[in-house]
């Protein structure tokens, strides 16, 4: 049954056994987005009109592309055995360039719903983010989706997670997002499947800073995860992180959009604002506490490393203030994003970004466009290169422009070395030759295969960084026909002749 939400102002009635915080996690295309908006329309949250299409995808460049960039959650609320739960549902992008977005969007969660497309199977981001969540320590739900399509094999999908999770195959939910299939049975799942979020009211406040954006009316809004007290308006806060003192000007929940409430308490995700004037000042991964009442900091994230880096030139030089405002408002929307001023002979001053991948890179440039009108010059990508001297310094190469000359590197250096990554490909047996000889031609080195099920591989192989930043992928998808999916992790520097 469905809650009219217009009284719902007062959330301090769910004490944390009522709440559950969840996420989905996915490959690519694989229905994360579809089944939030199911979810969505089946707690009222939006109403049942069908033209609802990835309604969490607020941004114009995943409008446009039909993929998710930002994770973004929404809090619904659902009535089930006779009592009244808060559920806050975080949507995570699937592709490996947004993969810091879902690592983020799980410390804020106590359980995930691993959705696998029933045609597909099991596919590489499917097996990276499982063990993401598995690493936070997270209850993990299984569900198999596009059941309806004529080229399902829900058997053989479920054969694939058991062999593959140790996840017992009887206890996976079939459904379709699109046709609303199955969908009533997955709130049911999370509530009796994944705990609910500890912590105590009558502690002190604590809460965790794990997602923020910037509104041109109240400023830098942030996302927290509550994981002790309560806050309401006019309360004082602290940030570890920078010990600077906020005023709380307003607090409430995600529904899918802003909506106030009196009140956040333990358990609860949502928005607060606090006059936070500043880009800068929003860190991350940051704890929060009550004025003159600091408590212990929560581990926060690991920084996310860049693995790309290109460079940013305004067209005219006289835009270059504005430009650098307007990559200030968009880094804090996207905070894997790293910023180094760069100042080149032929196109002037500009930065040198860092992204997670080229795909990032081209979303950045996306937005920096659409959002705030800028005109831009990108340089061609490149990663960076490290020179160890024989005096046993170090130094990054970020640019070929610093690269030594040849009279310093038979002088003074010891040897290059460059980044390489670990790669992880799943697909079928048939491309096993092709996607062999793919890795050697790019230099890399094969470390295992297996195979998952009667008929697909997982090959797993260690490659030169600057190989996979051009045009690697497109080949490993024209090779294999599409069906080979692909995900990284960082692998360290090795000595290479460069």
């Amino acid at each position: 049954r469905v809650i009219d939400r217009k009284k719902e102002t007062d959330i301090s009635t769910y004490p944390p056994d009522l709440i559950r915080n969840f996420s989905i996690i996915a490959h690519i295309d694989h229905g994360k987005s579809t089944l939030a908006d199911r979810l969505l329309e089946l707690t009222g949250v939006i109403s049942k009109t069908g033209k609802n299409k990835q309604v969490l995808d607020k941004l114009k460049v995943e409008r446009e592309r039909g993929i998710t960039v930002k994770a973004q959650s929404a809090s619904m609320f659902y009535e089930y055995n006779g009592k009244k739960y808060l559920m806050n549902l975080i949507d995570t992008p699937g592709h490996v360039d947004f993969s810091y977005e879902v690592s983020r969007s799980l410390a804020a969660c106590q359980g995930t719903i691993l959705l696998v497309d029933a045609a597909q199977g099991i596919q590489a981001q499917t097996v990276a983010n499982f063990y993401l969540a598995f690493g936070e320590g997270l209850a993990v739900v299984p569900m198999l989706n596009k059941v309806d399509l004529p080229t399902a094999e829900p058997e053989r999908a479920a054969q694939q997670i058991e062999g593959t999770f140790e996840i017992d195959a009887s206890k996976i939910l079939h459904m379709s997002a699109k046709t609303g299939l199955g969908v009533d049975a997955v709130l049911p799942s999370v509530i009796e499947n994944m705990p609910p979020p500890l912590g105590s009211i009558d502690q002190p406040f604590k809460a965790l800073l794990f997602d923020t954006w910037y509104d041109k009316y109240v400023g830098v809004v942030c996302l927290m995860a509550i994981k002790d007290g309560s806050i309401k308006k006019g309360d004082r806060i602290v940030s570890t992180h920078s010990k600077q003192k906020y005023e709380v000007t307003e607090v409430g929940i995600m529904h899918p959009e802003p909506s106030p409430t009196t009140s956040l308490q333990v358990g609860q995700v949502g928005y607060i604002t606090c006059n936070m004037k500043s880009v800068s000042e929003a860190h991350v991964g940051d704890t929060f506490y009550r004025d003159k009442h600091p408590v212990e900091a929560l581990p926060g994230f690991v920084p996310a490393k860049s693995m790309v880096f290109a460079g940013v030139f305004p067209i005219d030089a006289d835009e270059f203030a504005r430009l650098d405002e307007s990559i200030q408002k968009l880094t804090l929307n996207d905070s894997s994003v790293s910023v180094h001023k760069e100042t080149s002979a032929a196109l002037g001053q500009g930065w040198r970004l860092g992204f997670l991948g080229t795909l990032h890179m081209d979303v950045f440039r996306q937005r920096l466009e659409e959002e705030y009108d800028a005109s831009i010059l990108i340089t061609a990508p490149t990663v960076p290169y490290q020179i160890k001297y024989r005096d046993g310094t170090t130094r990054f190469i970020r640019t070929p422009a610093d690269f030594p000359d040849i009279h310093t590197m038979q002088d003074n250096v010891e040897s290059t070395m460059e980044p390489f990554v670990l790669a992880t490909m799943i697909f079928p047996e048939r491309y096993l030759g092709q996607m062999l000889e793919l890795c050697t031609l790019h230099r890399g080195e094969i470390q295992n295969h297996v195979y998952i099920d009667e008929a697909r591989v997982l090959l797993k192989c260690r490659l030169p960084m600057a190989e996979i930043v051009s045009d690697f992928f497109d080949k490993l998808k024209s090779k294999s026909q599409g069906f080979a999916s692909f995900d990284y992790e960082e692998s360290g520097y090795e000595a290479s002749d460069l």
